[in-house]
């Protein structure tokens, strides 16, 4: 991909991106998301119905009566952005890679983020951290990290959730909207899941293609494993190979299910090619 085409790409999903933010997500974005606390606004007359452990005694005593203080949420957040850019990140048989889905949620999601006045920040993971973009405001900064999603390259092909999570809990201490995306096909990383769910707003983006919920029907087909590179002979006609293909990647979705639910985190599972907009804006309005 040339310098041409990577500014062309990015300005395409900066298009696409602030289109949806401003039309869809602005106002379920705001309110799915909860800030820090809250802080004080103001001071006010006391009204039937003010909670009595807000009476600002001193400003009352002063008035010769009630004052109440006023609190307002805080809105500013931090969001998180982890991607997993292990090689099965390159899969995709419908319209797009997962990676290419992947970038165009983490576009959209940065976008809204900045809109709110929130910060964003990236993790690149495969089997270790490979890139982190600490989290910042502005148009600037997204589109940097867009472009870095666009051409950054891993350097290892295998994946583990568990390091990628565990950098997050050492390095964010504040708590943070964080967004995993993967297509978790990996184990060990429950326990870390939970502490980071503890600490922070966590939701997991579970991305995978058609071709790995069920094989074509192609006859023998030699498959190799995209993250160790192991080769394997397969019958794809043969219907216990399938069904056992098929029990496999079952089993991925369910192990992710119940890692995020005992962690009281939330899991987005998303198919290429599938309508991620609508996916998003189903999640934010059942959060809000």
């Amino acid at each position: 991909m040339t310098t041409a085409d990577i500014l062309k790409k990015v300005r395409e999903l900066e298009i696409k991106s602030k289109k949806l933010t401003n039309h869809l997500f602005t106002g379920e974005y705001h309110t799915a998301f909860k800030g820090r606390g809250m802080s004080f606004k103001e001071v006010r007359e006391y009204e039937a119905g003010d909670d009595p452990r807000f009476i600002d005694w001193n400003v009352s005593a002063r008035m010769g009566h009630t004052f109440s203080k006023i609190f307002e949420e805080e809105r500013e957040l931090s969001v998180y952005l982890l991607i997993d850019i292990s090689a099965s990140s390159l899969f995709g048989t419908f319209r797009q890679s997962k990676k290419d889905l992947m970038t165009e949620m983490c576009a959209v999601l940065a976008f809204s983020a900045i809109s709110n006045n929130d910060k964003v920040g990236l993790i690149f993971f495969s089997d270790h951290v490979e890139k982190f973009i600490p989290a910042k405001k502005g148009r600037d900064h997204v589109l940097y990290m867009v472009r870095e999603m666009l051409t950054f390259k891993s350097r290892s092909s295998q994946t583990d959730v568990l390091k990628a999570l565990q950098f997050l809990n050492a390095t964010t201490r504040h708590k943070s909207i964080v967004f995993v995306l993967s297509d978790f096909a990996d184990a060990g990383y429950h326990d870390t899941l939970r502490v980071a769910a503890k600490r922070h707003d966590v939701i997991g983006v579970q991305v995978y293609d058609k071709r790995d919920e069920q094989l074509p029907q192609v006859g023998l087909m030699n498959l190799r494993d995209a993250e160790t590179g192991n080769m394997v002979l397969l019958n794809t006609n043969d219907p216990y190979t399938r069904f056992k293909y098929s029990q496999q990647f079952q089993k991925v979705l369910d192990d992710a299910k119940n890692s995020f639910r005992k962690a009281g985190a939330d899991l987005l599972q998303v198919t290429t090619g599938q309508d991620y907009v609508k996916l998003l804006q189903q999640f934010f309005i059942r959060r809000a």
